[in-house]
């Protein structure tokens, strides 16, 4: 793939700006927004504040596109525009990885990875759009009935600031191939890659309202679009508590939502598992983007017999941690803000104040930037299962270890949290593997790996709090659906 890369022209756009109906313009207020870098704290650039009457003509240029010539396309037709956006991400893939990298925090390894996962996601939607097919179905004599899948009309999609790219991908990627128009709003602590890729598509000639971009504040702009009688479903990841928001309004209008909300997903180790091919997951998953991932590794729990060996294996890896400025492409940066870099503390506070142990901790070197957003990333010995460090979810590099004796009691720690969205299983036992996978409560589980390594061909979602609805794979094509049943009496 790499030889079939090209270097284009330097990728221009007006931070200042939402997209309409196919018009970079200012939001109606006039306002704008400041972008920090959590690398420094320095100022990044300024957005769009986007509100309720930008959200208001991004849905009527949404229809209007619906109604116009992106309606008019066929699922063949938009299968080949996606492809054609997807190539012209990956072409930008390093300009889009350190607009990712100053953005969010993350380093600049990470950020092309959420590049090229953009593209990928838009290649696979791509190949499917034409392919999701109705069913004929058996009937009364004398009948023809069938089913069709047809688009919902106008989607919603609410964008948090972690992985900007990948979650457009996957939820936008979708939306469209179903033949959607959709309204887009990022968050405002880091969406530069969501405007990019706009104008990305702009350029490879989506036409002009089937993609809207309004940034602007969760309260004003998500608020808008949330409860907007045009918008006929939502997709939103974030926190539990503005999801319930997000799908109260929606529920107004009697809008189907796809909600993921995060986890405290735990990766279980028996003693039979094979510690060498673990130990990378059991970390990194826990740590990527300094812990800011929804399906993050965030409870290691581990038999009791070879508890001792996990736990200096994992804690020789956090004190190699190499912590720095997203731009020095180290294994961590920081975490995005102030407000996360105070809750990650609090945190560690708590468990200090309840008389936790510390099993290691990376080290922040003396002469990181001044103002940047940095914390310890900190493994916690033998939390207890009940305790707060292993039921809430942190979102920043915490990681809590667990023991356990038996799969019964690694099941009841397992299952034990509100929420319900990855799990990982580490075992060579076959029937033990097929046991625990089919009894942890969870939207995904994964045997001797963790992640898949993104899996964009795999449905992703949670149960419990971490929500509902599936995004990635085929299945989010059928949520970015409307299933209609036609029977024909024909004699």
């Amino acid at each position: 793939m790499a030889s079939m890369i090209t270097t284009p022209a330097p990728l221009s756009f007006d931070a200042r700006q939402l997209l309409i109906g196919g018009r970079w313009t200012s939001a109606a207020s006039g306002e704008t927004l400041a972008l920090e870098n959590p690398s420094d704290g320095s100022a990044l650039a300024r957005i769009a504040r986007g509100g309720a009457a930008d959200i208001d003509a991004a849905v009527r240029a949404a229809q209007a596109a619906l109604d116009g010539e992106w309606g008019r396309l066929s699922a063949a037709e938009r299968g080949r525009l996606l492809a054609r956006i997807g190539q012209r991400v990956l072409e930008r893939a390093d300009e889009l990885a350190q607009l990712e990298a100053l953005d969010v925090g993350k380093p600049l390894k990470q950020g092309r990875a959420d590049a090229v996962a953009l593209g990928r996601y838009l290649e696979f939607y791509a190949g499917a759009a034409d392919k999701v097919h109705g069913q004929t179905l058996p009937f009364n004599a004398g009948y023809t009935a069938l089913t069709v899948r047809e688009p919902h009309g106008v989607t919603g999609h609410i964008v948090p600031w972690n992985y900007p790219m990948q979650i457009v991908g996957r939820s936008v990627g979708a939306a469209l191939a179903m033949g959607n128009a959709c309204v887009l709003k990022p968050a405002e602590e880091a969406c530069l890659t969501v405007l990019a890729f706009a104008r990305i598509a702009q350029e490879a000639g989506l036409p002009a309202g089937a993609l809207n971009v309004v940034p602007g504040l969760g309260d004003e702009a998500g608020a808008a679009l949330s409860s907007h009688p045009g918008v006929q479903h939502l997709s939103f990841t974030g926190s539990v508590a503005t999801g319930a928001l997000v799908q109260a309004a929606a529920a107004k209008n009697a809008v189907p939502v796809t909600l993921e909300l995060g986890g405290k997903s735990p990766q279980i180790v028996f003693a039979d598992a094979d510690l060498d091919a673990a130990l990378p997951f059991l970390v990194n998953a826990g740590l990527q983007n300094a812990g800011q991932t929804c399906s993050a590794a965030s409870r290691i729990l581990v038999e009791r017999s070879v508890y001792a060996a996990v736990r200096d294996r994992m804690a020789e890896r956090y004190r190699a941690l190499r912590i720095g400025a997203a731009s020095d492409d180290l294994d961590m940066g920081p975490v995005i803000s102030a407000r996360q870099q105070g809750i990650v503390e609090h945190f560690l506070a708590l468990a200090r104040d309840s008389g936790l142990r510390i099993a290691a901790q990376a080290d922040l070197p003396a002469l990181l930037p001044r103002g940047g957003h940095y914390v310890r990333a900190t493994l916690l010995d033998d939390v207890p299962s009940e305790h707060a460090l292993a039921q809430q979810e942190v979102f920043g590099p915490v990681q809590a270890l667990i023991p356990f004796d038996g799969e019964a009691e690694a099941l009841k720690i397992a299952n034990g949290t509100p929420f319900g969205l990855v799990a990982g299983v580490w075992t060579r036992d076959g029937s033990r593997a097929l046991r625990m996978a089919h009894k942890l409560r969870c939207g995904q589980v994964f045997v001797n790996n963790y992640g898949a390594g993104g899996g964009v061909e795999l449905p992703f979602g949670g149960v419990k709090l971490s929500g509902h609805g599936r995004e990635k794979g085929f299945e989010a094509l059928y949520g970015f659906s409307a299933l209609k049943t036609i029977a024909i009496h024909h004699g």
